[in-house]
């Protein structure tokens, strides 16, 4: 292992995340949603009108749209109350796009993202770094290069004001409408905050972009949106993270991301979530990727009381191809259902999916994947592969693949493995010098590794880090 994973494997990853600070905010709206609620949030942000429609026309769709309670095996969303939910609160920060330096910012807020890491990573691996506190982006920035060469990288909010016609265009129109369910709409009644990713034609980013999002009020809802943009033979890696520390009440995760992969353009998307066990995680992701365009969707998911993510990718175009890689990780209390949904609409299109989850403690996970191959997507593949791995007779693990055929030229497979850690494992490895609880870390290391060894080295530690603490039963 080299010093530089040394000095991350030794960070204490606990005291990072678990820390909360003294709410202070400079605007905060009433708990509920009502139209009142809408009209506040968009007076707040100075919007353009065009906003404010389409905010309370989602709020219409999801006040008619049933919560859904009919999915096989859904997670209990029953003390989901958005009545009881703050759903935006803007942090005490003087610039309202915020700022550029760390220096400026409140020692609160900087004091927040100096432990998270935030100003190391840019320093070190980074182009440009985004960071959400509460309901809004108070840092950020983007290397001059990337700038000099067209590329965007700033807060949705000022997406809205300075990028109009981009934004108008492509928020919540093609790729995730309010329609589309009923936390989509909510999500369109009262987002707030997120990243706005362009890239012009023919341009690589070859940094990966980072937006890091925390919620430290308790009782809250946090509802950003990302938008990302590649252009014709464009690339970028957009990374994201997320946290919260422990509550004594349910907070509220209900972010959209829309991604368009334009024609050979290639879009990474990788995201490491660590929520509190009172979080209710809740997202609506997709993309649609045209002629030859490349989707990759890496995805950690853990802490949560409950998760539904399913992030999706329209294969539109002759030869586009879609790649989702997926940790889940369920403890005690936990509900995690994750999964893909990928739509071949065009011939010679590929997809791939590759689930790992892992449950202890009466924990349960699930996969729940939808793969469609259109009437004249020739030629497509897929293949889907979810292994899932229990630590006791307690905790439960469900796979839940559909498959919508219409084409008969195509190839399709799905592979599905669930096993136990095995006394017979945890024995050998404790003959050669490990305890229990190393052999048992050393056994889900190994379990996840084709997954992490897909991020940079400094979330795959990361990542790992934040496994362990799962295991020893210290996050949340």
């Amino acid at each position: 292992m080299s010093s530089k994973q040394d000095d991350l494997k030794e960070t204490n990853t606990e005291a990072r995340f678990e820390f909360k600070k003294e709410e202070k905010s400079a605007f905060k709206s009433e708990k509920g949603l009502t139209e009142e609620t809408v009209r506040v949030i968009s007076e707040d942000k100075d919007e353009p009108e065009w906003m404010l429609e389409r905010r309370l026309r989602a709020l219409e769709q999801f006040q008619e749209m049933p919560m859904p309670t009919d999915w096989p095996g859904q997670p209990d969303l029953s003390e989901v109350d958005v009545d009881e939910i703050v759903p935006y609160i803007r942090p005490d920060v003087d610039v309202r796009a915020g700022v550029d330096d760390w220096t400026e910012l409140p020692d609160d807020i900087k004091d927040t993202f100096d432990k998270l890491g935030i100003p190391e990573a840019e320093k070190n691996a980074l182009s440009g770094v985004g960071a959400q506190y509460e309901s809004e982006v108070v840092y950020q920035n983007m290397q001059e290069r990337w700038e000099e060469k067209g590329v965007i990288f700033c807060n949705m909010d000022e997406a809205v004001q300075e990028h109009e016609e981009l934004v108008r265009e492509h928020f919540m129109t093609k790729c995730v409408p309010p329609s589309d369910n009923k936390f989509a709409a909510l999500h369109g009644a009262i987002w707030s905050g997120g990243s706005f990713v362009y890239v012009p034609e023919n341009t690589t980013v070859d940094m990966p972009v980072q937006a890091y999002f925390r919620m430290n009020s308790e009782g809250m809802g946090q509802f950003e949106h990302t938008l990302i943009i590649a252009e014709e033979g464009s690339e970028v890696h957009y990374i994201e993270g997320c946290s919260a520390p422990k509550y004594s009440k349910f907070n509220l995760h209900c972010g959209g991301v829309e991604v368009f992969v334009d024609e050979d353009a290639h879009v990474q998307y990788s995201t490491v979530q660590n929520w509190s066990k009172n979080t209710y995680n809740l997202n609506t992701k997709r993309a649609i990727a045209d002629k030859g365009g490349r989707m990759e969707w890496i995805s950690g998911s853990m802490g949560s009381k409950a998760t539904m993510l399913y992030p999706s990718t329209i294969l539109k175009g002759r030869g586009a191809s879609d790649n989702h890689i997926t940790i889940a990780f369920a403890g005690e209390g936990q509900d995690i259902d994750t999964g893909a949904k990928v739509y071949h609409n065009a011939p010679d299109t590929k997809s791939t999916v590759e689930s790992k989850s892992i449950a202890k403690d009466g924990g349960r996970t699930n996969y729940r994947g939808l793969v469609h191959i259109a009437d004249g997507a020739e030629n497509s593949s897929t293949a889907v592969e979810c292994d899932a791995l229990m630590f006791d007779n307690e905790s439960t693990s469900d796979t839940m693949p559909y498959m919508e055929i219409n084409e008969s030229k195509v190839d399709v497979a799905h592979e599905a493995t669930v096993g136990k850690i095995g006394d017979e494992d945890i024995f050998y490895l404790q003959s050669r010098g490990l305890d229990d609880d190393d052999a048992k870390q050393m056994i889900v290391s190994g379990f996840i590794e084709p997954i992490t060894e897909e991020l940079p080295i400094e979330y795959a530690v990361e990542l790992n880090r934040l496994v362990e603490l799962e295991m020893e039963g210290s996050l949340g």
